[in-house]
């Protein structure tokens, strides 16, 4: 049964990504056993609660990960994706690693899809390109002219990188990754770097840049991509940050002397509002953007156990979308 205002998705894709590994690594305090993982999905309504009128059984759908309550303070000044109380599917609810899932407030947290978009595209915005969409335009207010250097061409910074491009802005790609680099470079990248072969990165990136890239992002996570990526801006930078830094890495040792010499901005990027689809859908529409280019890899739900276990090896390049029509082929 639905909650009363929420409602029951068909799950037919639903992504793989770093932020599940990282809760199936015990990183993230909100899971508990047993646990369905999965939080970027798209699929078809098959039930509504009795308090929704705005759906109905049949729509296609997908919705952000992180989803709102609608009443407090962050949700009406529009800010959903910093809810205070907000719910997370695949975290602090049970996720799209399934035949089906269930999801609350279904007025303010479900999104409409195209209905040209196949199900395995939409899966692939719930988190990566999503996040990516919100840290370069929201965020970092990307404009044409401005570089932009992005550390890790994973699923969330080749997203950054094709969304930086799209805006007319000059990109360095920054990666240990030959097969990631190509395709940074064929989504968007001005430049890329390989970290394995140069001698010191950030030198490199400021001399790419002619003097600092205007807006970086650690799209990785990591202290040293962290504090790589806010050294290598020009004065009055934006430093993003959107890879997640868990555990033991959650407090790294920030250059705060470059900071305030420099009147540097550090800004998160945490999803975005279901309300704000509608720009990141029209961007598509437009095919200025081209998210399904991102997609490297389809599996099947009885795949996903193996393809989550091996992200810790930052093996292959693209999106990995569980593809529940391949999977009932």
């Amino acid at each position: 049964m639905p909650p009363d205002a929420g409602v029951v998705i068909a799950v037919q894709a639903s992504g793989v990504c770093r932020s599940d590994w990282h809760g199936w690594m015990g990183h993230d305090p909100d899971i508990s056993l047993p646990h369905v993982p999965g939080h970027e999905f798209a699929g078809v309504v098959v039930a509504v609660g009795r308090g929704v009128t705005t759906w109905q059984v049949g729509d296609r759908v997908t919705a952000p990960f992180v989803c709102a309550c609608g009443g407090c303070p962050q949700c009406l000044a529009g800010q959903h994706q910093v809810c205070d109380r907000q719910f997370q599917p695949g975290f602090t609810h049970w996720g799209a690693f399934a035949e089906y899932v269930a999801l609350e407030r279904a007025a303010i947290n479900l999104v409409r899809l195209p209905d040209e978009m196949d199900f395995v595209t939409a899966a692939s915005l719930g988190c990566r390109f999503a996040t990516a969409f919100r840290a370069i335009v929201d965020q970092g207010r990307v404009s044409a002219g401005q570089w932009v250097a992005v550390y890790g061409c994973g699923g969330v910074g080749l997203s950054a990188i094709m969304l930086a491009s799209a805006l007319g802005a000059q990109v360095v790609g920054i990666d240990i990754s030959a097969e990631r680099l190509a395709l940074a470079r064929a989504v968007g990248a001005t430049v890329t770097i390989d970290a394995t072969q140069v001698g010191e990165v950030v030198p490199t990136v400021r001399a790419a840049t002619g003097g600092g890239a205007h807006v970086a992002l650690d799209a990785l996570g990591s202290p040293k991509t962290c504090v790589q990526s806010i050294s290598s801006l020009r004065k009055r930078g934006k430093h993003i940050q959107v890879g997640l830094l868990l555990a033991a890495q959650s407090r790294p040792a920030i250059p705060m002397d470059l900071v305030i010499a420099h009147e540097l901005e550090l800004l998160g990027s945490h999803g975005m509002q279901a309300h704000r689809y509608d720009a990141l859908l029209a961007l598509i529409q437009s095919g200025k953007v081209r998210p399904a280019d991102l997609v490297g890899a389809t599996i099947t739900l009885d795949e996903a156990p193996a393809a989550l276990a091996a992200m810790d090896r930052f093996s292959g390049a693209g999106v990995t979308v569980i593809n529940m029509l391949r999977a009932a082929r």
